[in-house]
């Protein structure tokens, strides 16, 4: 005789079976509905803000695996992010690089980058016109953008409360 199981073996009771199909129902119910009235679903609207300050970035990759970050318009160095750092930048920028390359599109247009008055920070390709909230991120994503953005010129009021 032999001790192995045979699939004919195994017993499942009714009531688990009835109990998986009906938390299988409900799942796909309470989704549904979820998916009608926007529950959960990240607000990207423009809510009227008015652009405070923009800049338009270029990145180029260098041959020791760094990101040189110039301003578009003056051709300026911002930064460089060196092989190993900004790993929400570099992957942002990836993910759109890899949509440019999907649509046919180069390297040499800029991205825009838009601090808005209502806080919010988004990213446009304007390649492909791909736009990103990166708010919906968290604050450490923003900031990691908002150092990008030109910084305004000090005032003599600004000094003086120093």
């Amino acid at each position: 005789m032999s001790d192995a199981y045979h699939l004919d073996d195994i017993r499942v009771p009714k009531p688990i079976l009835i109990a998986a199909g009906a938390l299988m129902l409900f799942t796909i119910v309470v989704a549904g509905m979820a998916r009608l009235d926007g529950t959960g679903a990240a607000d990207t609207a423009i809510t009227g803000g008015h652009a405070v300050a923009t800049r338009a970035l270029l990145f180029d990759d260098r041959a020791d695996g760094s990101v040189l970050v110039r301003d578009a318009t003056t051709g300026a160095q911002i930064a460089i992010l060196p092989v190993a750092t900004n790993g929400f930048i570099r992957a942002s920028l990836r993910g759109l690089a890899t949509e440019r390359r999907r649509e046919g599109e180069g390297r040499g247009k800029p991205f825009l980058l838009t601090k808005w008055s209502d806080g919010r920070l988004t990213l446009d390709d304007e390649a492909d016109g791909r736009h990103v909230e990166l708010e919906a991120f968290g604050q450490n994503q923003i900031d990691a953008f908002a150092r990008f953005l030109p910084t305004p010129p000090r005032t003599a009021q600004a000094e003086a409360t120093k």
